[in-house]
């Protein structure tokens, strides 16, 4: 149950519930997400509606995008998002295993593509102050410039929406189950405190 009351669409604007609608129906089902993040209205509207651009626009392939962001929600042990977005990783291709793995990418799943973002996913999430020139080059032989700033973003976005609902405790269920799936991820070792 999340810390603060979570709202509806009809608690909004009308602009900003449309914005609400759209994502919480149509982006990987995260209506308990919109309805905390619904408190702070150029928030939702803002984040949620370049999320949701950014998605149609297909800027980066989005097997690409769920690999930066399943591992960095690993890396930051949010079990929301791991369970939100790991399924997405099978609709791309990605064996269970594989997905399992991850921050790993040894896996022979993963190409050169996949290794290199999930590679500097976690870079992004654990030492952005000391990335090396050669990480971008192997990027570079993957994605054009542009990419590589989305691929950016998308990681630094995903650490962002971790701790929103680790703070805030935001969960549907799917993390709890999780939790019991995998007790070593229970609370202690994320750090939250009940």
């Amino acid at each position: 149950m999340p810390r603060v009351a979570p709202l509806t669409a009809a608690h909004l604007p009308p602009a900003t519930a449309q914005v609400f609608e759209a994502f919480a129906g149509g982006y990987a089902d995260f209506r308990d997400q919109a309805a905390v993040m619904a408190h702070v209205p150029p928030a939702l509207d803002h984040l949620y509606r370049m999320l949701m651009e950014l998605r149609a626009r297909e800027g980066v392939p989005f097997r690409y995008i769920e690999l930066a962001v399943v591992t960095v929600s690993k890396l930051n042990a949010c079990p929301y998002c791991v369970s939100h977005h790991t399924p997405l990783l099978a609709v791309e291709g990605i064996p269970a295993d594989a997905a399992a793995a991850l921050p790993s990418c040894d896996h022979p799943a993963f190409d050169d593509a996949d290794r290199a973002v999930i590679d500097y996913a976690g870079l992004v999430t654990t030492r952005a102050w000391g990335i090396r020139d050669a990480v971008f080059a192997r990027l570079r032989t993957h994605f054009t410039e542009g990419q590589i700033v989305e691929l950016t973003l998308r990681s630094a976005l995903a650490g962002f929406f971790n701790r929103f609902n680790d703070a805030l405790q935001i969960d549907d269920g799917a993390a709890e189950a999780l939790l019991h799936l995998h007790p070593e991820q229970d609370e202690p070792a994320r750090g939250v405190q009940p």
